[in-house]
């Protein structure tokens, strides 16, 4: 059991090769066959549990440990404490997979059976149930956390991004899921061999077909990546720097929409200089991420489009970030002692509502979203179909140069071809890009440079699948390929 164990471990932590910017989709498919292997020859469920938690472990732990970098150095944690947080949150993440492999320990078909076969197809469809279920309790419970679930991982060029509009990303893992059960208890190598091609295939097929429709003419956008270091961002003594760097880079890059990463100006809005302003509009209208006081006396952390209404005055537009990050954005109830350990400015952000109109400019209705609200594929669509254009505005040099910027620009790819919208993103330090909605990345700045990238980007219009339904298909799915193994457990009990 100890061996097992180890190699649980690797293989969890193998898998986070198949995530940008390593890029081997078929990787996870491997990774998860051969944990699914080890659930069908565990013992107990318990056995099945703590092998997935092992799994878990391992996958978390190389995959978003950069966390740490959040805490200590930049959140000015001490070492042993940031290092202590970062193991437990892992921890906490590796419960999911833990939970699904207890579940299939308990509901899986048990031999003998006269029909082994139709037993591993059952089995087959449990274990892709339980993983889908499992990953979308993980991005929707305490707020939720899906980053890495196991459909980002199929961004283009995988075949199963074709089902991202219909099923999103937690379809695609489900089918994912399935495959690697299907090679995990399959007996019959031709019928696996057959059922992967027709699911790649099937992919293929969808990826083909054209969700939406580009509408109006192709729009200039310069979106600018300030690269201003995170230690120097928040010291009032270095405020200049970060307005002259903007001032200047959307001064040279002449667009139809100037579009600033997020709290790209370092204080409130209402505190922003007119000539700064001034410079920022001067070639049209800008979009800047930046902090905006509310009537009640708190604070959002906002996406506002400024553009000019004569010499001296301007309309104003403003979109505040609805989904925050707990223990960076907010506290938690009960945790206020967090902010005491960790030095992070702005942490006691009001969220936004729910449902927010798009943002108009240059042509455009822009549905914007700050940072990590991008994870949450259902909080996308609520502005659509009306949007013609989502933008992601991100500062992740909270994270340094880490996994953590080339795995966020892997999600915003899921995102547009999940809804057939382009997708542009700002960000402080990288990575600023330009997304088609197929998912493929059409231009991007390198990472930790100044510069703007200026792109013309078509707008879109139309409904995909996964924008009218959301998540509901792939859960439903889910359900269903766990609904045999339940009935039989209840007929059992009964």
């Amino acid at each position: 059991m100890r061996r097992q164990l180890f190699a649980a471990f690797a293989l969890g932590a193998a898998t986070v090769a198949g995530f940008a910017p390593f890029g081997l989709f078929p990787l996870p498919l491997l990774t998860l066959a051969l944990l699914l292997r080890y659930w069908r020859d565990a013992a107990t469920p318990r056995q099945a549990a703590v092998l997935g938690y092992a799994w878990g472990l391992g996958f978390f732990l190389a995959g978003v440990s950069w966390v740490y970098v959040s805490l200590n150095v930049f959140g000015g944690m001490a070492p042993p404490l940031a290092a202590i947080a970062t193991l437990l949150f892992c921890a906490t993440l590796a419960v999911f997979p833990a939970l699904a492999g207890y579940a299939f320990g308990l509901l899986r078909s048990r031999p003998p059976s006269a029909r082994p076969e139709l037993a591993a197809g059952r089995d087959a469809f449990l274990a892709a149930g339980l993983w889908t279920l499992t990953e979308w309790l993980r991005g929707w419970i305490f707020t939720g956390f899906p980053w890495l679930t196991l459909g980002y991982s199929q961004t283009p060029p995988s075949p199963l991004a074709g089902y991202a509009p219909v099923l999103g990303s937690y379809g695609i893992g489900f089918i994912l899921a399935l495959m690697a059960a299907s090679l995990a208890f399959g007996t019959h190598r031709m019928r696996i061999a057959l059922l992967l091609a027709a699911l790649a295939g099937g992919g293929f097929v969808l990826r083909g077909m054209a969700w939406t429709q580009a509408v109006g003419e192709p729009v200039r956008i310069s979106l600018l990546q300030g690269n201003i270091p995170q230690g120097l961002k928040w010291d009032p003594k270095r405020l200049s720097l970060s307005l002259e760097t903007y001032a200047r880079l959307a001064q040279r890059t002449p667009a139809a929409l100037t579009v600033l990463p997020e709290t790209a100006l370092p204080l409130f809005f209402d505190e922003a200089p007119r000539a700064l302003l001034a410079d920022l509009t001067q070639h049209g209208p800008a979009l800047i991420g930046v902090a905006v006081r509310t009537r009640e006396g708190g604070y959002t952390n906002g996406a506002v489009v400024v553009s000019r209404r004569g010499a001296a005055d301007f309309d104003v537009q403003a979109y505040a970030k609805r989904h925050l990050v707990p223990f960076g954005e907010y506290a938690p109830p009960g945790f206020a002692w967090f902010f005491s350990l960790a030095r992070i400015p702005m942490s006691d952000f009001t969220a936004g509502p729910p449902a927010q109109a798009p943002l108009a400019a240059a042509g455009q209705k822009i549905a914007p979203n700050i940072c990590y609200e991008d994870l949450f594929g259902e909080e996308i669509i609520r502005a659509l179909p009306a949007a013609t254009l989502l933008v992601n505005l991100s500062n992740t040099a909270w994270f340094g140069d880490s996994l953590a910027q080339p795995q966020h620009l892997q999600i915003s790819r899921m995102r547009a071809v999940e809804t057939g919208r382009p997708m542009l993103r700002a960000t402080n330090t990288g990575m600023t890009a330009a997304i088609t909605p197929d998912g493929n990345v059409a231009a991007a700045l390198a990472p930790f440079s100044t510069g703007a990238l200026v792109v013309e980007i078509q707008g879109y219009a139309g409904a995909t699948p996964y924008v009218r339904y959301g998540n509901t298909a792939a859960v439903i799915l889910a359900l269903a390929a766990c609904l045999p193994a339940l009935r039989r457990r209840s007929a059992a009990r009964a």
